[in-house]
């Protein structure tokens, strides 16, 4: 009720915070595990999605657990995932049944809240605070969500739940596979504290390693430093990483989010000096590229390669296509067509990136083939 002082009645408004509830669901091996669920002569064995059955080419999209044991990961060449493990078992990618999979696992998403942000086929993110069956505990939910992939997929997916997209992000990781872990408000700032540098998204190897020549090795480190300090190590997203490592992440869930672009990039030890050393590195890039979109079930008209010079300037080119594509040929060739016409001779380059955007549909047609500088 209203407190009355020196005769004027003074208002307290109080601002009561609402923390958001998230989910974030990551499906376990899920390529692989969707293979050995359909398959069963591939159950228990080190299975490999993607690449080369002989390991000659292309790169790992997913690898089950059993090879896992043996070091190999998603996005390493298949030449290197046969070597680590030469009994594993190569098979094909079948992306159709991978998304008629994902859109059943986000059927059972829809039976609590309808504010979802798909990352990929096998994980998104679930905003909770309100859900449809009143259920009120995001952990509860995630542990309904959790039974329902089992029991009518017989599939497994491992859940974090936070408060924020990045925090659940990662606590989706931690005890993979099948695990479910919960990090409350109170331990968020203790827990990004003692989080290696190296884990936290979006800081890729090269920014990990310069962090750690800093003598910057955890969050505790990082938080150290003023915001105009990260700021200026670190440029735009050294302000994430000052509120990040503080427990403050403000994004929302964004049901409706649309893909303008999927790219992929590579920062060297050694500048690259010659055309023929770039188009090696940008044929791998190609590969990473076609793996990425397909798993996303998208296809894209325009192709775009990105330079970064020794001396940190940037130039991109980019070439529109008469058709979508998404496979590591059509991308490859219009690479090479990029490269062959980019200002790059006798320039020492640190960085390549190779993208793909303007994603139309099929019944869309483009004219011409144009080449256009950005």
């Amino acid at each position: 009720m209203p407190y009355r002082f020196l005769g004027r009645v003074v208002l307290l408004n109080l601002t009561l915070r609402v923390h958001r509830k998230i989910i974030h669901i990551d499906m376990d091996a899920f390529y692989a595990a969707v293979e050995q669920r359909d398959f069963p002569e591939y159950r228990g064995k080190p299975l490999i999605v993607g690449g080369s059955p002989e390991g000659r080419g292309g790169v790992v999209a997913t690898a089950s657990y059993e090879a896992r044991k043996f070091g190999v990961h998603s996005a390493m060449p298949s030449k290197t995932a046969q070597r680590l493990c030469p009994q594993a078992l190569f098979v094909y990618p079948r992306f159709d049944a991978y998304k008629t999979v994902s859109e059943k696992i986000h059927e059972i998403f829809h039976r609590f809240t309808d504010i979802i942000e798909p990352l990929s086929l096998d994980e998104a993110y679930l905003d909770v605070t309100k859900d449809k069956q009143n259920i009120g505990s995001a952990l509860d939910i995630a542990r309904q969500i959790k039974q329902a992939i089992k029991e009518e997929l017989q599939l497994t997916a491992s859940a974090g739940v936070s408060i924020n997209k990045f925090v659940a992000k990662i606590a989706s990781d931690m005890n993979k596979p099948d695990g479910l872990t919960f990090i409350g408000p109170s331990r968020i700032e203790a827990f990004m504290e003692q989080l290696p540098v190296g884990k936290f998204h979006g800081v890729g190897k090269v920014t990990a390693a310069k962090m750690k020549t800093m003598g910057l090795h955890t969050g505790a480190d990082l938080k150290k430093l003023s915001e105009s300090e990260i700021t200026k190590q670190f440029g735009k997203p050294g302000k994430f990483y000052y509120l990040i490592v503080r427990g403050i992440d403000n994004r929302e869930v964004q049901p409706h989010r649309e893909t303008k672009s999927v790219s992929v990039e590579d920062t060297y030890q050694s500048d690259l000096t010659t055309k023929e050393t770039m188009w090696t590195e940008l044929e791998t890039l190609a590969i990473r590229l076609a793996d990425r979109l397909q798993r996303h079930g998208l296809k894209g008209r325009t192709v775009t390669v990105k330079f970064k010079f020794h001396d940190f300037t940037i130039i991109t080119r980019s070439l529109s296509l008469p058709e979508l594509v998404n496979d590591q040929e059509s991308l490859s060739a219009a690479t090479r067509t990029l490269l062959d016409k980019a200002p790059v001779d006798e320039k020492k380059v640190r960085l390549l990136g190779l993208g793909v955007s303007n994603f139309k549909t099929e019944n869309e047609k483009n004219t011409n083939i144009q080449l256009d500088l950005f």
